[in-house]
């Protein structure tokens, strides 16, 4: 008898890791104060590595969410149905506090260890990243207005995960959506047109169209609508306090690109109960709040994904052959893997100084929320723009085994673009850099500081810093700084990590990274590292956990 399918070099399942088993993301939870989570982000990381988590992840994408407007009897019920695998993966993520839980938590360090969660988590699933992210975003913004937080905070915080459409205040925990966008207006939310009117009351009722809403199955909204005062932000439930649905009609489901397993939709507000967040007129600088939060978590998921794609990279090249040996032993794969590993710990460093920036702003420290405020925006430029490619490649690495979705990197491939365009694509960070660099002085400062922490270390950062004055010195013209708004923010973003990886990382990985990103003289594709590069540093510290030796 012939045997025909004989199964050989091919890699084995990639399970049963810690997607916490990462020395650059310790160390920062470590340096930055959050040591004291470290067993708990621990714990989620083993999780994520799991067989039955991976399971989950896998049928919460292939079985999405669906809408369900009416009954069979023809009343209207708007809801949205998920896969068990969706409600397992949510209850995870909030009985560990990845949602508004350090805002009830008065340690110091809340914030970071709960970033360190975040990250390690998404690594699982990106998809339902996305309410946990609006619930935790929300809390701020929702300080605007002190009577709603004191009764909606401590369920936004509570650890209960308690789905269904219920009155938010009868309930055990909640979850918060953002509804912002319209068809006519995109990221120019000012040309928004939903209406909103008092009631008499203290509340409002809105009517209008929404084209993107996040998360509507969430149980309470921040929506923007104008008022004779103009733009202002509205606390919008889902069922009235009577247990009556509010008027919020779920029109349909976004058929996206990636972000399969989560729900985005249009919505119209036919007459919609709403309580005002904030002054009347100031919404915009109201719900920024939420927004420089979800950013956070845009840089975070990056970072989760290129971490996610290099270990699959690595776990395949180690274990499949090629002209007699493992890929991952042959000079050009190795300089691709150690160029993706540099990425991925630069992405990740400057997520976790991102997230202790928010601990510290928080506990009232100027210099860091003046920090927060450029880095923020430059890391959410390039960090999220860096995803694309970094998944794409990685995904490269697995050559046609990588491009089958059994794989699991064509979900890492489709989810990168998303975290480039939410909240804000590349144009729109772009333009806030600038913003804060031609309004916010304190920020500039904030941020020489930071990175001329490594003054004289390395002579190509040292020259990098230079260069970047230098370039901020060109402002004076509003056209020409518009131009340049995409150049600064990549620099800045690329100087503060470089900044962080000099001080921080091993000689090898600051090396290699201050070569590539800041010298200029190599190419800007993957696998570009210029020769001499300690590749065996690099990929030392990559190595990790489930990943090959």
């Amino acid at each position: 008898m012939t045997v025909t399918h004989e199964v050989t070099n091919q890699a084995p399942p990639l399970t049963g890791f810690s997607a916490a088993d990462e020395p650059a993301l310790l160390a920062a939870l470590r340096r930055e104060g959050g040591a004291w989570g470290e067993q708990e982000v621990r714990e989620l990381g083993a999780l994520a590595g799991s067989a039955a988590v991976q399971d989950q992840a896998r049928w919460a994408e292939e079985q999405p969410p669906r809408l369900h407007t009416h009954d069979r009897f023809g009343h209207r019920v708007d809801e949205v149905e998920f896969h068990p695998a969706w409600h397992q993966l949510m209850t995870t993520a909030v009985e560990h506090g990845l949602h508004a839980a350090p805002w009830t938590d008065p340690r110091p360090g809340a914030h970071l260890v709960r970033a360190a969660k975040f990250y390690v988590w998404s690594q699982a699933e990106p998809g339902h990243g996305c309410p946990v992210s609006m619930t935790y975003a929300v809390v701020p913004a929702l300080r605007a207005a002190p009577d709603l937080a004191a009764q909606y905070e401590p369920l936004l915080a509570a650890r209960t995960y308690d789905f269904g459409l219920r009155a938010p205040l009868t309930k055990r925990g909640l979850i918060a959506g953002m509804s912002m966008t319209e068809k006519q207006g995109g990221s120019d939310v000012r040309a928004n047109t939903t209406r909103a009117v008092p009631a008499g009351d203290g509340s409002y009722r809105l009517t209008g169209h929404k084209w993107f809403t996040s998360a509507p199955m969430s149980d309470v909204f921040l929506a923007l609508a104008q008022t004779d005062e103009g733009l202002s932000c509205f606390l919008v439930p889902r069922v009235l306090p009577d247990g009556t649905r509010n008027g919020m009609r779920l029109m349909r489901l976004k058929d996206k690109l990636g972000n399969r397993s989560n729900a985005s939709s249009e919505i119209e507000y036919e007459d919609a109960v709403a309580w005002p967040v904030g002054e009347p007129g100031r919404g915009v600088r109201t719900i920024v709040e939420m927004v420089n939060m979800t950013r956070l978590d845009c840089v975070l998921g990056s970072a989760a994904g290129m971490r996610a794609g290099l270990r699959q990279a690595l776990h395949h090249t180690a274990h499949r052959q090629a002209f007699g040996r493992e890929l991952d032993r042959q000079p050009l794969m190795r300089s691709v893997l150690a160029d993706l590993a540099v990425e991925s710990e630069a992405a990740t460093v400057l997520a976790m100084r991102l997230a202790a920036a928010v601990d510290r702003s928080q506990a009232g420290d100027a210099g860091e929320a003046a920090l927060r405020r450029l880095a923020l925006a430059a890391g959410k430029y390039w960090v999220c723009k860096r995803g694309s490619s970094h998944a794409a490649e990685a995904l490269e690495c697995l050559g046609g085994n990588g491009y089958v979705e059994e794989s699991g990197m064509p979900r890492l491939y489709r989810e990168a673009p998303l975290l480039s365009i939410w909240e804000g694509s590349g144009n729109v960070a772009a333009l806030d850099v600038l913003r804060a660099l031609t309004r916010e002085p304190a920020a500039l400062d904030a941020y020489f500081t930071e990175v001329e922490a490594a003054s004289g270390a390395d002579r190509r950062l040292d020259a990098a810093v230079a260069g970047l004055r230098k370039m901020l010195g060109g402002l004076g013209d509003p056209e020409r700084a518009q131009l340049m708004a995409r150049s600064l923010a990549e620099r800045l973003a690329l100087v503060l990590q470089g900044s962080l990886l000099v001080r921080h990382s091993t000689p090898a990985v600051a090396d290699a990274f201050c070569a590539s990103r800041l010298d200029g003289e190599w190419g800007h594709a993957f696998g570009t590292l210029p020769p001499g590069a300690d590749l065996s540093g690099v990929l030392g510290g990559a190595r990790t956990g489930g990943d090959a030796a």
